[in-house]
């Protein structure tokens, strides 16, 4: 469990982000109701089947989006240093949180929405399943970051997770575990105790 002190300062850090997350959502809505983007406002615009071939691919742009927006935060010295180190603060598992979810730096969390606003601009999408998404993007931040496995393949849960704030070069994806198999970042939680077993028998 982590202390009273990590968790005040992920609220405070997590309050002073959110009124500046909010500029993306707006700007992208603003563009979406100008006509600038692909959005569309009902299914029927589009009908079921192309409704689902659309959301497939608008969650394929996200994913892949995500996962090098969130490894190019790790691997790019500056960014990390002047933004994702903010979050990576919580480095431990008796450091991390719920309310570290949403605490990062504010140029950070938006950063790491944007594949979610420029998708908008080249796949046709249902307007209101890509706002609703972005409220679920806020729910699923806070269940990843409660360091409780529930090994439901291939979702990238807290499990997943957790290992990326103790490695920092494992387990960069969104809501599922393909772009870290495709790209050779994937570290399962079997895998990680495996490990850990392995270097204490090398320590005994």
């Amino acid at each position: 469990m982590p202390g009273q002190t990590d968790v005040f300062e992920q609220i405070k850090i997590s309050n002073l982000s959110m009124p500046i997350y909010a500029i993306l959502p707006t700007v992208v809505e603003m563009a979406a109701e100008k006509g600038w983007t692909m959005a569309y406002p009902r299914v029927d615009n589009v009908g079921i089947p192309a409704y689902l071939l659309y959301f497939t691919l608008y969650m394929l742009s996200v994913e892949f989006g995500v996962y090098w927006m969130h490894r190019g935060l790790h691997e790019i010295k500056w960014a990390y240093k002047a933004l994702h180190h903010v979050h990576h603060a919580y480095n431990k598992e008796h450091t991390l949180s719920p309310f570290a979810g949403l605490a990062f730096h504010p140029v950070d969390g938006i950063l790491q929405a944007l594949p979610y606003a420029w998708s908008l601009f080249f796949i046709p999408t249902h307007f209101l399943t890509h706002e609703i998404l972005l409220f679920v993007t806020g729910m699923w931040t806070t269940n990843i970051h409660d360091c409780l496995h529930g090994k439901v393949w291939p979702v990238m849960g807290a499990g997943y997770h957790t290992i990326h704030h103790t490695t920092y070069k494992h387990n960069y994806g969104h809501y599922f575990i393909f772009m870290d198999q495709m790209f050779g970042t994937l570290e399962s939680p079997e895998e990680h105790e495996e490990i850990a077993e392995q270097r204490t028998a090398k320590a005994q």
